[in-house]
């Protein structure tokens, strides 16, 4: 199996104390599944539906390529981890005060409007499934409230569990769903040639469509869930390649089965779906005039677990990210290694916790009063910005001598990581350049 550093094989170099090489098997998998369910939320489903519904298959092969980007971006977060024994953000302090200063904002800011739009996602499909119980608001308060319990009383290992079975059940209902629509497999074929839908804005259209499934903070929380599984040093590395690409398979078949939805039932009937989570409470309701309420209920349970993971995933994998950076922070110029968060230590520290709170009560004011214009404008810069962050301080981190010479990146990861950073850089400046600034002042 070949890697994305471009080696033909794994090392030359003798393997360190404990870290023979493991051989690569599916009874490992683990962070994969979580970094996909995470990654995957109620919004990115939307946007490729929508792409579905305004081009037919013509950008099928755009959200495959989305794919490959995150597993080169993923897979470089985790070989830092498991290369260097040191965390990410232990990674991006070592390049400078301004990381720190970046990504101290940025978490803070993130996660306050995010806490929100994660309770909000989460409400939807239980409010349609449960008409009349509870207003929006109240769901979304009971949901962030169940992620806080789950997360605060338990470590990784019954984290991933639940999230495997959450997983298995979006996959199941997007798979129905795709093979319910009944699939022009012709075009849908003809969809895997890169060709550009003959309208305005298709390049931006195009690469907001590879950028966007998957792709968020917690491609950076990967390495954390790897060590958070135990692997910890570079005798996990197949292990870790393989549990990635399963990662992006299964984000894939999410994102292939929602662009068949797209095309097969809104394309063909030139229906138009709303933007945002609402999206798919609209598509409920389409599902229920054309096939029935049995298919609809099984959608919007599909739809509650896409979104809930998103919830939990980023209640964990955040948090430990967070634990990171006020741990380095505190320790100065002590390393962070893998094997503390290996240790579960970190899931029970104050820190962890401090920032779980952050992400479930703050928010909540959001809820009822709506979200501040300015606040948002600043959330979503520093959105825009953590990506082309993210994929150029890995090239910086991956090309330099904090990285054993062995795993540092070949041509081909290299090549994948410019292309991910050129991409996201031009997304940033697109979202910023958009944001109405002229009403910020």
């Amino acid at each position: 199996m070949t890697d994305t550093t471009g080696n033909t094989q794994d090392t030359g170099a003798s393997p360190a104390p404990g870290s023979r090489p493991r051989k690569s098997s599916w009874k490992y998998i683990g962070p994969g599944i979580v970094v996909a369910a995470t990654g995957v939320g109620a919004g990115d489903l939307v946007a490729t539906l929508i792409a579905g519904s305004n081009f037919g298959y013509t950008l099928l092969w755009a959200a495959i390529v989305g794919c490959l980007v995150k597993i080169s971006l993923a897979e470089a977060a985790g070989r830092w981890h498991l290369a260097t024994g040191r965390t990410l953000f232990d990674g991006w302090a070592s390049l400078g005060r301004w990381t720190t200063y970046f990504f101290g904002v940025y978490v803070v800011v993130w996660g306050f409007v995010y806490g929100a739009a994660a309770m909000s996602s989460s409400a939807l499909p239980l409010q349609a499934l449960f008409p009349g119980v509870m207003d929006l608001e109240w769901w979304g308060i009971a949901c962030a409230l169940v992620g806080l319990v789950f997360v605060w009383f338990n470590q990784y290992a019954v984290f991933e569990k639940v999230m495997t079975v959450l997983v298995g059940v979006m996959f199941v209902v997007t798979v129905y769903l795709a093979v319910r629509v009944v699939p022009n497999l012709g075009d849908a074929f003809a969809g895997l040639l890169p060709v550009l839908p003959d309208e305005k804005d298709s390049v931006l259209n195009t690469l907001g469509l590879i950028g966007g499934v998957g792709g968020t903070i917690t491609l950076a929380a990967y390495g954390y869930w790897v060590n958070a599984k135990g692997w910890t040093n570079t005798g996990w590395m197949k292990v870790m390649r393989l549990d990635n690409r399963v990662a992006y398979l299964t984000t894939g078949v999410f994102v292939i089965a929602m662009l068949v939805v797209g095309a097969e039932l809104l394309h063909s009937a030139n229906i138009a779906l709303a933007g945002g989570d609402r999206g798919l409470v609209q598509l409920g309701d389409i599902l229920e005039e054309e096939y029935g309420t049995a298919t609809a209920t099984f959608f919007l349970i599909g739809f509650f677990a896409t979104s809930f993971t998103s919830l939990i995933g980023v209640w964990h994998g955040v948090s430990l990210m967070f634990t990171d950076f006020v741990t380095r922070g505190r320790k100065r110029a002590a390393p962070s290694r893998g094997e503390e968060i290996a240790s579960g230590a970190r899931e029970k520290s104050w820190p962890f916790r401090a920032y779980l709170l952050w992400l479930t009560f703050p928010p909540m004011i959001l809820l009822f009063a709506g979200q501040p214009f300015r606040l948002v404008i600043v959330y979503g810069v520093l959105g825009a910005a953590f990506m082309p962050f993210l994929a150029l301080t890995l090239i910086r981190l991956l090309n330099s001598d904090r990285t054993p010479r062995d795993w540092r990146n070949g041509i081909l990861s290299n090549v994948m990581l410019a292309l991910a950073g050129l991409l996201f850089l031009i997304l940033c400046v697109k979202q910023i350049w958009d944001q109405p600034w002229s009403e910020f002042f």
